[in-house]
């Protein structure tokens, strides 16, 4: 699960540099536009995939180990599948964007996919709080405080945007 994670916070990082090379002079832009594709593909293959692949067979595995019965006892981990599912959704999608980028399709903005990349930090931060605290929390109170650092992390990365507009020459 970590290595999932770590993966599609590069990833998605190296979506950021990808289009900021768009900038760049024709010659440069070339040259670091052939990497990063290297780099975003091998890191979907070899990490990501792989990573999401052995969590759902862990994962999977732990609740035949554990039997339908505690699966059926217990909502938090109904709400945590459903997590994973999305998340599973996310990381494939990003597959996509790897093969839309090679096109030279300019997918979004480096700014969007800055926004884009925060979407796994909510996944980690909710499924995790989810696996901890199982049973003992308030999924109202739980998802409300999960949108709340949704909307700062919003916040932050406009913030962001300004400080380096304002840097450019």
């Amino acid at each position: 699960m970590v290595a999932w994670f770590a993966g599609l916070f590069y990833l998605v990082r190296l979506f950021v540099y990808h289009i900021e090379a768009y900038e760049k002079e024709p010659e440069e832009r070339d040259i670091l536009q052939k990497q990063y594709h290297i780099m975003e593909s091998r890191l979907y293959t070899i990490i990501c995939r792989p990573a999401m692949i052995m969590t759902w067979l862990f994962g999977l595995g732990m609740i035949y180990i554990m039997g339908l019965e505690w699966l059926g006892e217990n909502n938090w981990l109904h709400v945590k599948l459903a997590l994973v599912v999305l998340l599973s959704a996310y990381s494939e999608y990003n597959g996509r964007i790897i093969s839309r980028l090679h096109k030279g399709e300019i997918v979004m903005s480096a700014y969007r996919f800055r926004l884009f990349n925060e979407v796994p930090t909510l996944f980690l931060l909710a499924i995790v709080l989810l696996a901890v605290c199982k049973n003992m929390i308030n999924f109202g109170y739980t998802f409300v405080a999960v949108i709340l650092f949704a909307v700062v992390l919003m916040v932050f990365t406009k913030i962001y945007k300004r400080i380096r507009t304002k840097q450019k020459p």
